[in-house]
């Protein structure tokens, strides 16, 4: 009778020599600068000067390992990646409660569309859009009782997670972010005819642009979301996040709907929950093994990371570590 050899535990990441695939990955993004690299976003003043040929990767094991290649140790604009830390925290805040306020199904539509809104009575589709974001953000005010209390949340969350007690929020852009705004601001309106948002809409707003001004690097944001690689516990802080169940539940929405109306696509390339910003970073997850962080500030048409995409994707074929 034949000896049946055991199959490779998918949860055992010690078989990958993280190093050198790091290595070959970065060594075939950088062949690709010039070429195809995506536009950074141009519609926020202080992104459009950020030079595209950039590339930063970091893998942060449940043990506490870092692997990096590149720049990933360059501070840069999180923008929409925050959307994960202030579900995480709303959760934290009202439990289920949020769901009656915003979905949890992909939108089909640019990450800031109104369109849908109308139709659905200004409950967003999803909290990882702008105005499903902009509802978290009314979350968390009305949770801490002020933007300025809420914001000192958001920094200490970030902060804990990130092992980085310095992690604040880039001035310059967020002052771009506040002069380029407009559709934020009247999608923050539009939700509020229809009471959904239920504090001042400038304390809303100030909020979500704090947020999307937080500066960080690849290895500092692939620290912040191992928790949802761990069954909700932080292993920078010692501190339990969340329950295993709300982070299976934050993973899928991060599958289904972190990457804008491109979401499908992503799945089907890379195949991991994941949190795009269009600043050019990408957070993803690796449920039981690691998180993840890549960052190449030039953009595809679904304002994702071009490079840092086509990254995760083959890390998720070297490695074979993908959900689906």
């Amino acid at each position: 009778m034949p000896i049946r050899t055991p199959p490779h535990n998918p949860h055992d990441i010690s078989r990958h020599d993280l190093p050198d695939i790091l290595g070959t990955i970065d060594s075939e993004v950088r062949g690709m600068f010039g070429s195809d690299m995506g536009k950074v976003a141009d519609y926020i003043p202080s992104l459009a000067s950020v030079p595209p040929d950039q590339f930063g990767m970091a893998v942060v094991t449940l043990d506490g390992q870092v692997h990096a290649v590149g720049s990933a140790r360059q501070p840069f604009s999180i923008q929409s990646m925050s959307k994960v830390h202030s579900l995480t925290m709303a959760l934290g805040a009202i439990g289920d409660d949020l769901w009656k306020r915003v979905g949890r199904e992909p939108s089909g539509d640019p990450f800031n569309s109104l369109v849908q809104l109308e139709h659905e009575n200004g409950i967003p589709r999803n909290p990882f859009i702008n105005a499903g974001a902009l509802v978290v953000a009314d979350v968390l005010v009305s949770h801490f009782g002020s933007r300025e209390a809420a914001e000192n949340a958001l920094l200490a969350f970030v902060r804990a997670r990130s092992g980085n007690s310095d992690a604040g929020r880039d001035e310059e852009v967020a002052a771009s972010e506040r002069e380029s705004g407009y559709r934020n601001v009247a999608l923050v309106n539009f939700i509020r005819s229809f009471d959904n948002i239920r504090n001042d809409v400038d304390d809303v707003l100030d909020f979500y642009f704090l947020q999307c001004a937080l500066r960080m690097d690849c290895v500092e944001l692939a620290r912040s979301v191992q928790y949802l690689a761990d069954g909700g516990h932080c292993a920078t802080s010692g501190e339990t996040v969340a329950s295993p169940e709300r982070v299976r539940r934050i993973n899928a929405v991060m599958m289904t709907c972190g990457t804008y109306d491109a979401a499908g696509e992503f799945a089907f390339h890379v195949g991991l929950p994941a949190k795009s910003g269009v600043g050019g970073g990408i957070v993803a997850v690796v449920p039981k093994v690691a998180s993840l962080c890549v960052w190449a500030p030039g953009l595809d048409e679904k304002g994702n990371s071009r490079l840092g995409g086509y990254a995760l994707h083959r890390f998720t074929r070297l490695t074979g570590l993908s959900v689906v």
